[in-house]
């Protein structure tokens, strides 16, 4: 089956260890269009430093009023058992999602197609993928693809319709994941990439060559 035929979630954070989760964006990717896209600001679990307030501008106290981040168990435990999660660096929204949950709900395998696994992971990364695929691009930076990839003008069109009017900006988490999400639907309109299944997405998602091959086995046998 084509990944494209798979809703996969694509995920950003803004916050650190240290403040938690301030701000969730999530786009769903289907049929190799951006479907949906859901955020919330949330009350940080500990201090915001200014510097980190300068390139998101969220503030402790903007933030007081807000639900905490860990309310939303049930969303990303359900997205998660829904399809994979996907993220531009998936490292990081990786480790801030288990710095709250270590765990989610047993789960589909997605690199493992019958299995269940109880694991965040395996993410699809789009800085991964498109550095294997496209290793003449000279960054890997979100806001550098999109414009080297003429995804800007798909991406602002995004924001109008999903994301708040003051929100709609890099470091803002709706807007980075939305153009996450639009780089990984692009993908779609290049026929070798639109038919490769899930597995093969999460191979192209790790350049650790071992892990890479071992994934790609499980698909072969």
């Amino acid at each position: 089956m084509s990944w494209t035929e798979q809703p996969i979630f694509f995920v950003d954070f803004e916050g650190s260890r240290a403040s938690g989760i301030l701000e969730f964006g999530v786009a769903t990717v289907l049929g190799g269009r951006v479907i949906d896209g859901v955020t919330r600001r949330c009350s940080a679990t500990g201090r915001v430093r200014a510097e980190d307030v300068a390139v998101h501008g969220l503030s402790e106290a903007s933030l007081a009023e807000c639900a905490p981040f860990a309310e939303e168990w049930e969303l990303f435990a359900g997205l998660r058992e829904r399809g994979p999660l996907a993220a531009h660096y998936a490292g990081v929204e990786n480790a801030l999602l288990k710095g709250v949950w270590p765990y989610p709900r047993s789960s589909p395998d997605f690199a493992r197609p019958g299995e269940r696994v109880i694991e965040w992971g395996p993410w699809i990364d789009s800085a991964r993928i498109y550095a294997q695929l496209y290793p003449q691009l000279e960054s890997g930076k979100l806001e550098v693809l999109v414009a080297r990839c003429g995804l800007q003008g798909e991406l602002d069109l995004l924001a109008e319709k999903f994301c708040p009017p003051e929100r709609r900006r890099y470091h803002a988490a709706l807007y980075d994941a939305l153009a996450g999400a639009v780089l990984l639907a692009s993908l779609a309109r290049e026929p070798a990439v639109a038919a490769m299944s899930v597995m093969q997405l999460l191979a192209l998602s790790t350049l650790d060559g071992a892990k890479r091959d071992a994934i790609t086995q499980r698909e072969l046998f």
